[in-house]
C-alpha cells in the first residue's frame, strides 16, 4: 500500500497507512431528520464507518446540524456540497467533520476562500471531488472528451487551487462509471500526489450489475495499493453498498474478520442439493461472522463442497467444512475428517463445530 498524508475525520485517521475506512451515503431525503437518523443508524449498524449526507438547501443544513448533536462521538459525518459556498459554511458551522466539495462549481476564488478559512478555523478536511460529469470546459476542450488524463488532471488543479489558500488537509476523489477509466485515472492520480484517495465506481448501477462494476473497479485499485477510504456506489438500500465493501475488502485481504465461506461450483460427481446446502450454511453463519467482526477475532475459512473430490483435499486449508454425499455427508478440519453425519445434520454439526471453537 501507498503511505499518504494523513488527515483526520472525526475520531477516525484517513491515510498514512490506516486501515481503509467504508463510506456510505444516505439517499432518504435531507430534510427528513427522522429519517435520516434511522438510516444512520443501520448504516453504522451494518459497519459503515463514515456517512455523508447531501446538503443542497439551508433548511437540510438546519437538519445536519441537528442530526451532527445527535451522532456526535459515534460516527463521523460529511457534508456533501455543490455549489451553494453558505451551505458548505453552514455545514461547517454545525460541525461536520469534513466537507465534500468541487472547488470548480462552489463559485469565485473568494468563495472557495471563506470555505478553506472555514474548515481550516475548525480543522477538518476537505474532499476535493471530482467525475466524469463535472470536468471543467478548458478540460474537455483540450482532451476532447472526457479521459483519465483528464480527470487526474483536473483533480489535480482543484487541490492546487486549496493548496494556494495555505490548506492541505484534503482528500481527493476521482471517479468515473467507466471501469477502465476509472482505474487508468487513478494511476495517474496516485503517481502525481501523497494525499489520501478516497475510490469507487460512480453510478455503478443497480445491486448485481453495481457489484459486478465496484468489485472489478475497486478490487483492482486496492490491489495496486491505492485506497484510503472507499464507497460502493449502488442504486439500492446503502446498507447494501456498507455489506458489500465489506466482502472487497476481505477478498483482496484488507479485513480478516468474519467468516470466509468457500463453496465448489458442482459438477455430475454432487449427490446433494449444494446450492440449498451452501446458502443455509451461508444464511446461518451470518450472525457468527457478525460477532467475530465485531469483536475483532481471527477469521474462519468455512468450506462447502459437493463431493469426496472436493472435500478435505481440495479445501485442506479450511477451519472446518462439510463434504455431500449420497444420505451422508463428512465434517472436517483442516484437511483432516473429523466424523461422518447423515445429511440433514450437516448444517447443524458444522455449526456446533465451528460455535465451540470459538
Amino acid at each position: 500500500m501507498k503511505t499518504t498524508k494523513q488527515v483526520r475525520c472525526g475520531s477516525l485517521l484517513i491515510g498514512g497507512g490506516t486501515p481503509i475506512t467504508i463510506q456510505s451515503m444516505t439517499n432518504v431525503d435531507s430534510a427528513d431528520e427522522k429519517g435520516l437518523c434511522r438510516q444512520i443508524e443501520r448504516l453504522t449498524e451494518a459497519g459503515c464507518e463514515i456517512v455523508r449526507i447531501a446538503v443542497p438547501d439551508m433548511e437540510s443544513a438546519e437538519v445536519f446540524a441537528r442530526v451532527k448533536k445527535k451522532f456526535a462521538g459515534k460516527v463521523p459525518l460529511v457534508a456533501d456540497i455543490h455549489f451553494d459556498y453558505r451551505l458548505a459554511l453552514a455545514a461547517i458551522q454545525a460541525g461536520a467533520d469534513k466537507v465534500r466539495i468541487n472547488p470548480g462549481n462552489i463559485g469565485d476564488r473568494e468563495r472557495l476562500r471563506a470555505v478553506v478559512k472555514a474548515a481550516k478555523e475548525h480543522e477538518i478536511p476537505i474532499r476535493v471531488g471530482v467525475n466524469s460529469g463535472s470536468l471543467e470546459k478548458p478540460i474537455l476542450q483540450k482532451y476532447g472528451r472526457v479521459t483519465a488524463e483528464g480527470l487526474a488532471e483536473s483533480a489535480l488543479n482543484n487541490l492546487k487551487l486549496i493548496e494556494e489558500l495555505d490548506y492541505d488537509a484534503l482528500v481527493v476523489s476521482i471517479k468515473s462509471s467507466d471501469v477502465r477509466m476509472n482505474y487508468e485515472a487513478h494511476k495517474i492520480l496516485s503517481a502525481k500526489t501523497d494525499y489520501p484517495i478516497h475510490i469507487g465506481i460512480t453510478e455503478a448501477g443497480t445491486l448485481e450489475r453495481g457489484k459486478v462494476k465496484s468489485a472489478i473497479g475497486i478490487g483492482a485499485l486496492l490491489l495496486e495499493g491505492i485506497g484510503d477510504t472507499m464507497r460502493v456506489s449502488l442504486t439500492a438500500d446503502p446498507v447494501e453498498e456498507v455489506l458489500f465493501a465489506k466482502e472487497i475488502l476481505r477478498n483482496v485481504g484488507l479485513r480478516k474478520a468474519g467468516i470466509d465461506l468457500v463453496s465448489c461450483p458442482t459438477c455430475g460427481r454432487t449427490k446433494v442439493d449444494l446450492q440449498v446446502l451452501a446458502a443455509e450454511t451461508e444464511r446461518r453463519l451470518s450472525p457468527i461472522a457478525e460477532k467475530l467482526e465485531r469483536e475483532g477475532k481471527r477469521s474462519l475459512k468455512v468450506a462447502v463442497m459437493g463431493c469426496a473430490v472436493n472435500g478435505p483435499g481440495e479445501a485442506a486449508e479450511a477451519d472446518f467444512g462439510i463434504c455431500g454425499g449420497s444420505g451422508r455427508g463428512l465434517l472436517f478440519s483442516k484437511g483432516e475428517v473429523v466424523r461422518t453425519v447423515p445429511e440433514k445434520e450437516l448444517v447443524d454439526e458444522l455449526l456446533k463445530m465451528i460455535e465451540a471453537s470459538i
